[in-house]
């Protein structure tokens, strides 16, 4: 995959930044009673934390702490250490298998959009033990922090949750080098649409077989 473009210019930091702020603001206040709701709901039914926070790499490979919502039991990782977390996982309470299935855990990365730490769109962010492992293993895997890590992105609308490293850095080099902010609005508009009529995927057998809509192979 070659890079032609490294990274936005200064002009679209300034109005990614001002579209991140403008719409976080209005995202918390629309969401505020469901993430009370789901507070409550997580509070009485397990044990533990209602908000879960983990280190996460944004751009330049700056960590910070990403808010979400506590879906698993409380410590999940005390006796296996960090793992990948599987769509069957085990450690997911049931109130955590709803949350996740609509994506309410992730509503508290509003916080995380409205401090500058993400962007709505982006590369998600990724944990720095796993983040370490995929830059030792794959060479342009140090391209995805050239932009702020993301709520949503490509490789969330036409990947699946079982695609691999590989083909979502593939995903998530043509956002940052197609980035504009009518595709920031689309794919927020995509991941939207997605939760109520279930996404169309561009993978098989863990093979990238197409590219988005409007786009070429890469």
């Amino acid at each position: 995959f070659i890079i032609d473009r490294l990274g936005l210019t200064r002009e679209q930091r300034f109005f990614k930044r001002a579209f991140d702020i403008v719409l976080s603001l209005i995202g918390l206040i629309i969401s505020s009673p469901i993430m009370l709701i789901s507070a409550i709901l997580i509070k009485a039914t397990s044990p533990g934390p209602v908000i879960f926070s983990q280190e996460r790499v944004t751009e330049g490979n700056r960590v910070f702490k990403i808010y979400k919502f506590r879906t698993m039991v409380n410590d999940a990782e005390k006796t296996t250490g960090p793992v990948i977390s599987s769509l069957d996982d085990p450690r997911v309470t049931p109130i955590g298998s709803v949350l996740r299935k609509l994506k309410i855990d992730e509503l508290p990365q509003l916080f995380n959009i409205l401090k500058g730490d993400m962007s709505f769109v982006g590369p998600r962010p990724e944990r720095p033990v796993f983040a370490d492992r995929f830059n030792a293993e794959i060479p342009t895997y140090k391209y995805r922090t050239l932009v702020k890590a993301g709520l949503t992105g490509y490789a969330q609308v036409y990947g699946k949750y079982d695609t691999s490293a590989e083909d979502k850095l593939r995903y998530d080099l043509l956002y940052i080098r197609s980035y504009s902010i009518l595709l920031d609005i689309k794919l927020l508009l995509n991941t939207v649409f997605a939760l109520f009529r279930g996404k169309r995927n561009y993978q098989r057998n863990g093979r990238l077989e197409a590219a988005p809509p409007g786009r070429k192979a890469v």
